[in-house]
């Protein structure tokens, strides 16, 4: 443990701290346990994101609900919910290692910053009602093309969403090395995060060569995220001085 840190002490809560950041990080991560386990359950029930725009449509047609959420319009929803985390992260953090906190909050946020400006299912939902008023073949084309370049360009596949992903993990790596060291988290909670978020970081990357090998990475680090979760908002609440 780094001299001069007490896990027991709540850190977040001596004046000056920022115990608020600490208790909503808490709170989103908790916020981010259901929506983890939400996604497990709709992948393995419901099934993943349509693979082409025609089918994108028909599932929009005949329900929406079902329709916007193989199409991860849920992800976009919860991703703000990352920011609220990593400043939590960094109010917890700052005192052991201010600069790689800092680095880590600064990449997290720029990554999911890049993600929620890519296309989403909500760009869908218009080209969707065209195509089911389109009167002719031709008209039917050309929106299903415009379908293919919104889903070649959504969270999985377009460039800055991609890019996102990729500063998204890096700054979660980060933060979790500094958990490691600073004293304030549990080593199990900084070694699982490293291994889950690696892993991701490597399904993300690994994934634009070998789409199969990507799929067992995430598959991998899909179910630990919860466990990561509620381990961190536990350590933040209580940091909060919030009794458990």
């Amino acid at each position: 443990m780094k001299p001069g840190i007490d896990r027991d002490k709540p850190v977040c809560e001596e004046p000056g701290d920022l115990s608020g950041l600490c208790r909503v990080g808490g709170i989103a991560a908790y916020i981010l346990i259901v929506y983890s386990l939400a996604t497990i359950v709709q992948m393995v029930v419901l099934g993943g994101q349509p693979t082409t725009a025609a089918e994108a449509f028909t599932l929009l047609q005949h329900n929406k609900a079902l329709g916007l959420l193989r199409l991860d319009l849920p992800t976009l929803i919860v991703m703000p919910l990352y920011y609220l985390l990593f400043l939590g992260l960094f109010a917890a953090l700052r005192r052991s290692n201010p600069v790689n906190a800092l680095l880590a909050t600064a990449l997290a946020s720029v990554g999911v910053t890049l993600v929620l400006a890519t296309p989403t299912a909500l760009s869908m939902l218009p080209l969707s009602d065209k195509f089911a008023t389109a009167t002719t073949d031709n008209a039917r084309a050309q929106i299903l093309a415009a379908g293919e370049a919104i889903m070649a360009t959504d969270i999985w596949h377009g460039t800055g969403a991609i890019l996102g992903g990729v500063l998204l993990q890096c700054g979660a790596v980060l933060i979790c090395c500094v958990m490691l060291r600073g004293g304030v988290f549990g080593k199990a909670t900084a070694w699982l995060g490293i291994v889950m978020h690696g892993l991701d970081l490597a399904h993300i990357i690994g994934g634009l060569f070998v789409p199969a090998a990507g799929v067992v990475l995430m598959a991998i680090a899909g179910p630990l995220y919860p466990i990561w979760f509620f381990l961190v908002g536990r350590r933040l609440l209580q940091l909060a001085g919030k009794k458990e």
